[in-house]
């Protein structure tokens, strides 16, 4: 178990552990997200058939009565998946530089697919503990996630820009939803805490 902040306690969760808890954990997404309480139904299969795919990963953060503060998953990305061909297709629209990035960023990466903390306990760090976790033995060369384009920067944006992730893809549209997105990545592993990260290229 890893210690973190706020009194929470972070751990890893297997498939099973993820199934036990799934309502609660959806909640969390639902709360965090500022979503309505419908999408815990529909969000249900999806969230249980990411965990079915090979190389998935979760961390969740517990409170001192075992209940959920926050959950992170993801999965190594691959050509035939929706968000790996969302995300191609953004590139390669870009022209040259997109293609290079598609062909190499998208060659090996991890997806960060969910990172949510419940509203009640958010900015003591719970986040980054999180995404340590579940980022700690990488098995690919690079981390990348899609967040929703934010002006001023939102908790979210400063975590992802401390952990050191820059920009991918900039303002892209998912075909599932109306809102601009940020694709935003950076190479494995993460640096310790504390240690100024070196920018780069994704």
């Amino acid at each position: 178990m890893t210690a973190a902040p706020a009194r929470a306690t972070v751990v890893d969760l297997t498939p099973d552990d993820l199934a036990a808890r799934l309502d609660e954990a959806l909640t969390v997404y639902v709360h965090a997200m500022g979503y309505p309480p419908g999408t815990v139904r529909q969000r249900r299969p999806m969230w249980v058939e990411h965990s079915r795919r090979p190389g998935w990963h979760a961390a969740a953060a517990l409170g001192p009565d075992r209940s959920l503060w926050g959950i992170a998953y993801g999965y190594p990305g691959a050509r035939g998946q929706w968000w790996f061909e969302e995300v191609r297709r953004g590139l390669l629209a870009g022209g040259a530089a997109g293609r290079e990035l598609a062909d190499t960023v998208l060659d090996d990466y991890f997806e960060l697919t969910e990172l949510h903390v419940r509203p009640d306990v958010q900015g003591d760090g719970l986040g980054e503990a999180l995404a340590r976790r579940l980022l700690a033995h990488p098995a690919n060369r690079h981390v990348l996630l899609s967040t929703p384009e934010a002006d001023p920067p939102t908790r979210a944006w400063s975590l992802y820009r401390r952990l050191g992730f820059t920009d991918v893809l900039r303002h892209h549209r998912f075909t599932s939803d109306p809102r601009p997105f940020a694709v935003l990545g950076r190479t494995l592993p993460l640096e310790p805490p504390g240690t100024p990260h070196r920018p780069g290229r994704a």
